[in-house]
């Protein structure tokens, strides 16, 4: 593949991108479960027309684009009076919820580098719920995660157990509102006390409920405590691009105080370019995603929030009661709000994600894992709430299908894998991606076999196996 010698036409262009676009599943009929957060045409094309009207403005220089800086300001502003903080607490504009983390995760760093400088070796402790993205800045930023269990009824995660974690290196707590694979908030209060009480910095990741969870507390439901209104709380992350509907690379981390977020903020005047100022991760940023962020917010506004919670929350409510009915499933704890996962004890789920791919519909299969078996999880958004009954007619329809099935044969699979593990085969890799059809970085049709094998390698095969195979899959 190269740059043409002559450029393309328009036309063409656009019609390769679109004919590109067919193979990707269509989220508009509102039959994807993760990913995609639809809160209607309307909304989506007010979006995108802000989006566009700043896509080429960059976020680098706020002398030079002033207007993009005011609308993250803004932006900023609107989550942190949603999430109940006063004019003390301050946050940031970020790319999404990871960058919102790993945000939180240097400033703990650098801020114990210089109030804690004893620490040679940062800990952070959290639950086994909570998000990749604190492992990946634990590993960009050289701390040490410390996972702590979580009830295996409720899934919520153990105070007690994260007391006992809690050592002279800890300088960071965290807790999720929600988790995202089981959907139930952490007790928050709890851990904030104990954060005060050991004098520790503590983040509460919001980036899926932050917004959801406070128009479900305006429209009455009962939501624990999470935001602002709980001591000990000292940072928050939460996403505008899932469950506030607006464009991609949209998220906002807060701090506290403005002292704290401080240890955020980079600045370099060292060599001959120019003074280099970033208040988040990136340098070049476009204003797109700012402006997007502020028009859906401005487009539909509380009200239109609400009507979409309400909306989102009977669907989920629907689902739920569907899915207790059909004799082979169980919810997995007692969701908080619109996510949530089912089990199984008596067929292979990683056949069912299979056999509703198959019928149009994209739900996530979830390993399993210490007080965890194997599950799928559901994340509604708006754009599936008229979904609802045929969702449960092809979850039935899988189930039995799969029900009447032979029994997926990957014991001899298996028993293959982890002989080439004990023997440490040069070629591992290779070997186990060919047992399942994935060689040269090509994915098969049906996953239940690649997911079944995945499942069965040790974590640090997991990790190394995805890693060779990404690493074939991007060119």
């Amino acid at each position: 593949m190269q740059i043409p010698e002559k450029g393309l036409p328009p036309e063409q262009i656009f019609a390769t991108l679109n004919a590109i676009k067919t193979y990707d599943m269509n989220w508009k009929e509102g039959r994807m479960y993760a990913y995609v957060y639809d809160p209607g045409e309307a909304a989506m094309e007010i979006g995108r027309q802000a989006y566009l009207t700043y896509l080429v403005e960059n976020g680098l220089d706020p002398t030079a684009f002033p207007s993009v800086l005011k609308l993250e300001n803004e932006v900023v502003r609107m989550v942190i009076h949603l999430l109940r903080g006063d004019e003390r607490v301050v946050g940031n504009f970020t790319t999404g919820g990871t960058e919102s983390i790993l945000l939180a995760v240097k400033t703990a760093r650098d801020y114990a580098r210089v109030h804690k400088p004893h620490i040679q070796e940062p800990e952070m402790v959290l639950c086994q719920t909570a998000h990749h993205a604190f492992h990946k800045a634990a590993q960009y930023f050289g701390l040490k995660v410390v996972m702590v269990p979580f009830d295996p009824n409720t899934f919520r995660l153990d105070v007690e157990a994260m007391r006992k974690a809690i050592s002279p290196n800890t300088i960071l707590l965290v807790a999720s509102a929600p988790a995202y694979s089981q959907g139930v908030i952490d007790p928050i209060a709890e851990v904030g006390a104990l954060a005060q009480e050991h004098d520790l910095l503590f983040h509460v990741d919001a980036c899926v409920g932050g917004i959801h969870l406070s128009f479900m507390r305006q429209l009455g439901y009962d939501v624990p405590p999470f935001d602002w209104t709980v001591p000990g709380v000292t940072s928050i992350s939460t996403d505008l691009h899932k469950f506030g509907y607006c464009p991609k690379q949209a998220s906002v981390i807060m701090y506290r105080t403005p002292e704290l977020r401080r240890y955020q903020i980079f600045t370099s005047t060292r060599t001959t370019c120019y003074t280099l100022i970033n208040p988040t991760i990136l340098s070049t940023r476009s204003g797109g995603p700012a402006a997007g962020a502020w028009a859906v917010l401005n487009f539909l506004g509380q009200e239109g929030y609400r009507k979409i919670v309400s909306a989102v929350q009977e669907a989920t409510a629907q689902m739920i009661a569907g899915v207790e009915t059909i004799a082979d499933l169980r919810v997995m704890g007692k969701p908080d709000m619109c996510l949530f996962a089912f089990t199984s004890q008596s067929i292979n789920l990683f056949q069912v994600v299979d056999a509703m791919a198959q019928r149009g519909w994209t739900v996530q299969p979830q390993f399993t894992k210490p007080n965890a078996p194997r599950n799928i999880h559901i994340s509604v958004n708006y754009g599936n709430v008229k979904r609802v009954d045929e969702f449960l007619l092809a979850l039935r329809q899988s189930v039995a299908e799969v029900s009447a099935k032979p029994p997926l044969q990957s014991e001899p699979l298996i028993a293959e894998l982890k002989r080439l593990i004990e023997e440490k085969s040069p070629n591992l890799f290779e070997r186990a991606a060919a047992l399942v059809g994935m060689e040269n970085g090509n994915l098969p049709r049906e996953m239940a076999l690649v997911n079944t094998l995945l499942e069965a390698m040790p974590e640090e095969v997991q990790s190394q196996f995805l890693v060779e195979f990404f690493n074939q899959l991007y060119r």
